[in-house]
């Protein structure tokens, strides 16, 4: 397929009016975003969306999970379509472009094509992904991963928020239930862009980061048990301190983290000290360590490494130590197709750009197991993202936006 030449360029102000528009719905308390999924605030973006796509001369479809699908046809009936997009919904406190970004971007992308007069050969489709961000309910990348056949239908409407709403019954009174069966389209293939929600391409000065892999995690909850005593009449060499276990197990996983760098991290986040009272050594400690990489052997290797050493760890203090995993993902490696029509499109016209591993979650994690997959990235200021100053330029965006569009049309095919 030919590609498009380097004069083909978007209009990036119409896209930065766009993103900060949509921003007027459900605005948050310090400048950025709160439209969580299925909320009446996502439900008003949502339909203002519609209405620039249908404005653009889109189609629209929805499926059983919300999400948006806003075809413009091609000239080959038969020919499979290329889909760009990302989500809509943000965190309580969210930014402005996480996510949003790249589905406006998408849009203009046919507006861009409908002012010159542009046909593909293959369909564009532009989607909204519902609840990728998982925020009000979990899991994230809900949309995504029931398309595939991660997560059935039934479970995802049974999720439950704090109020004890379910998915599936909000989804139904916002109005954005779909008649369409979930997982049915056929992709030819799939683009994302997004902010990068880390700090190596403004730290490298890149303009743009392609994609090559996703991380995979793996969530390993540990329990250890010592036991309760009075924090100030146990003497010191006959304590079973648990808390000494996390700590030590906190220390340990940092370790096995920077031992196998880059492009590998850990930590502990969630955790829970019983009985947690001020004068009461803890007894038990339940915590949850979060190990990411985008290489599976070494990602299932420093599992085996914690477990073991925290295993000796908790031996000597004299505590018990149990561990199972409750959550996995395995590191999807990106089409090499895809991403090379990103590198290309970066290289002729003109924007600096490096190999990039996505340190977060993103659809396009998931709609790579179904469909040749990649994304491409742009910076944020201080790699800062889920939080209201997330922010980044007219021009990163621009240009993210404009290898984005090279990408897509070259896929899509230009008709001749």
């Amino acid at each position: 397929m030919s590609a498009p030449g380097e004069n083909l360029r978007l209009n990036g102000d119409r896209l930065w009016d766009s993103i900060h528009e949509i921003a007027k719905i459900g605005p948050g308390i310090a400048g950025g975003s709160n439209r969580q999924a299925v909320t009446d605030e996502d439900a008003e973006g949502r339909k203002l969306f519609q209405q620039w796509c249908e404005d653009a001369g889109l189609t629209m479809g929805v499926d059983e999970m919300g999400t948006m699908f806003m075809r413009r046809e091609g000239t080959d009936p038969e020919a499979l379509p290329v889909y760009v997009g990302s989500h809509l919904d943000t965190q309580p406190t969210g930014g402005r472009y996480d996510g949003v970004l790249g589905v406006l971007a998408g849009l203009e992308i046919i507006r861009t094509l409908n002012d010159m007069d542009i046909k593909t050969k293959r369909p564009i489709v532009v989607t909204n992904w519902t609840n990728e961000e998982g925020a009000r309910f979990t899991p994230p990348m809900m949309a995504s991963t029931a398309f595939v056949g991660g997560i059935d239908l039934e479970t995802a409407y049974a999720s439950k928020d704090l109020e004890g709403k379910t998915f599936g019954d909000e989804l139904q009174r916002i109005g954005w239930k779909g008649d369409e069966t979930l997982g049915d389209r056929k992709m030819h293939a799939f683009f994302e862009l997004h902010i990068e929600q880390g700090p190596i391409l403004e730290a490298e000065g890149k303009d743009i980061g392609v994609v090559t892999h996703g991380q995979g995690l793996r969530w390993v909850q540990c329990t250890v048990t010592g036991k309760e005593s009075h924090t100030g009449s146990t003497p010191m060499a006959l304590r079973k301190n648990a808390g000494r276990g996390l700590a030590q197990i906190t220390e340990l996983v940092h370790d096995i983290a920077m031992d196998n760098q880059p492009n590998a991290v850990g930590a502990i986040g969630h955790i829970e000290v019983s009985p947690n009272s001020r004068n009461i050594i803890p007894g038990q400690v339940v915590f949850t360590v979060d190990f990411r990489s985008h290489e599976l052997d070494r990602l299932e290797a420093m599992v085996e490494r914690m477990k073991a050493e925290a295993q000796t760890l908790c031996d000597d203090l004299g505590v018990t130590f149990a561990c199972e995993l409750v959550g996995q993902f395995d590191p999807p490696a990106f089409d090499e197709g895809c991403v090379s029509a990103i590198r290309n499109a970066a290289e002729r016209l003109g924007y600096s750009h490096m190999n990039i591993v996505s340190g977060a979650g993103h659809d396009a994690c998931w709609i790579n197991r179904v469909a040749p997959t990649a994304m491409v990235m742009c910076p944020c200021v201080d790699g800062l993202s889920h939080n209201e100053a997330e922010e980044i330029t007219k021009d990163w965006s621009t240009a993210g936006a404009e290898v984005l569009f090279h990408a897509v049309v070259e896929t899509a095919e230009i008709a001749g």
